[in-house]
């Protein structure tokens, strides 16, 4: 087995970041120190209410789509704002 160098580079970052033993060494202990999960961000767009909103996703022509960007943008909405709201008053 080969003596630990601290210094020696194991990989750089896609943004050029050097990450040696030394610091894999220091994320390793913090990762059995444990993390606390409710000071991390979230990923993704907030829920539209209470919990997960699924997403859905579908096809249309070009024609309807850009129909429909221009109504919502009339309308001063987005295309997705848009969409929810028809789909809700189709299936009241």
């Amino acid at each position: 087995m080969s003596k630990r160098e601290p210094d020696r580079v194991i990989a750089v970052s896609k943004h050029g970041t050097k990450f040696t033993e030394k610091i894999a060494d220091e994320f390793a202990a913090e990762a059995e120190h444990g993390y606390d999960l409710s000071l991390g961000r979230r990923r993704g767009r907030p829920s539209l209410n209470e919990g997960v909103s699924p997403r859905v996703t579908f096809r249309m022509s070009a024609e309807l789509q850009e129909r429909a960007r221009r109504r919502a943008e009339r309308e001063g909405k987005t295309l997705s704002e848009l969409a929810r709201d028809a789909l809700a008053q189709y299936v009241e």
